[in-house]
């Protein structure tokens, strides 16, 4: 981790603790009934976010799923809007209407989450092809989950990325588990980079979620699309998620798996790993500002109206 700008070392630390904290205190806020939708959290997941969207310029777009929150963090996303949302308040990304797996922050180049498996993908690709049509240079990156790469979208869209040579990031994050059934238990052949190679799309797999790995490999790849204009790439980050599968707490108990999982994942902690890289009083400075930022967010969305009833009938069709 020596060989990178300290800048960018402090902007991946940044979004990394930024996207720990956060979720930590939704943890925290959760039980209360101030945040009135369900919560796919981030939390151990943090690094594929940090380290894609850490190689994007603002102008680039991504489309993300349920587990949203690391991606809507590492982009740039509203936090104020975000926490909002989650209190279902007006002020909210989606008005209040969305809740946590419909977050949605365009000036930032968040173009959706959807609680559909695999539905990112398809939009993405319909982003991706006008991008082309437009020549706007746009990078596109597509967030899913490994059991995403079960739906048939997910070959449809990679043949047509593929015949278009489109200008799009394929990011699987692979925690292994699709709601409680293990990869191995659902895929015969649980080789998803094997599954994308015969598209003609080039593929990468990064074992540890390693921060600055992933920074590094998006970094080319976005050079590569915008400057030589090849396209498409798959990611697989293999990672971990530390808490259920929908809510905050654990799921141990249920016994589809066991707490030494993750512990192996939370011994390799690229929180940690990047803050002890940073000076002490640089890693005060950022985890000061970042506390700031998530206390302001908490008070903005407590603070914030319910929609009033007529909101039901806005925005549902464009106008």
């Amino acid at each position: 981790m020596n060989d990178i700008h300290p800048k960018i070392l402090q902007n991946l630390y940044y979004s990394v603790k930024l996207i720990r904290r956060v979720e930590e205190e939704i943890i925290r806020i959760y039980p209360s009934d101030k945040i009135k939708s369900p919560v796919h959290l981030s939390l151990g997941q943090e690094s594929i976010s940090s380290g894609v969207c850490g190689a994007l310029n603002h102008e680039d777009v991504v489309f993300g799923s349920y587990r949203g929150h690391a991606m809507y963090i590492a982009k740039g996303g509203n936090l104020r809007s975000m926490f909002a949302e989650l209190y279902g308040k007006i002020d909210g990304c989606a008005r209040g209407k969305g809740g946590s797996m419909h977050l949605v922050d365009v000036e930032s180049g968040i173009m959706s989450t959807s609680a559909v498996v695999g539905t990112s993908i398809a939009n993405a690709i319909g982003y991706a092809y006008a991008s082309k049509i437009t020549k706007n240079n746009k990078v596109v990156v597509s967030f899913f989950g490994d059991g995403a790469t079960e739906e048939g979208v997910f070959h449809e869209s990679l043949n047509f990325a593929a015949l278009k040579k489109l200008p799009i990031i394929f990011v699987c994050e692979n925690n292994g588990y699709a709601i409680h059934t293990h990869q191995k238990i659902r895929q015969a052949n649980p080789n998803i980079c094997l599954k994308v190679s015969p598209h003609g799309i080039p593929t990468i797999k990064i074992d540890n979620a390693d921060v600055i790995n992933i920074y590094k490999n998006v970094e080319k790849i976005v050079d590569e699309i915008k400057n030589l204009k090849q396209g498409p790439f798959f990611i697989e980050c293999m990672t971990s998620r530390w808490k259920e599968h929908v809510g905050p707490n654990e799921d141990f108990d249920l016994g589809f798996r066991n707490k030494n999982e993750v512990l192996k994942w939370k011994e390799d902690d690229s929180v940690i790993k990047l803050g002890n890289k940073l000076k002490p009083d640089v890693k005060k400075i950022l985890d000061s500002k970042i506390e700031s930022i998530i206390q302001d967010a908490i008070s903005f969305a407590e603070k914030s109206s319910y929609s009033l009833p007529e909101e039901l009938n806005k925005h549902i069709f464009y106008e």
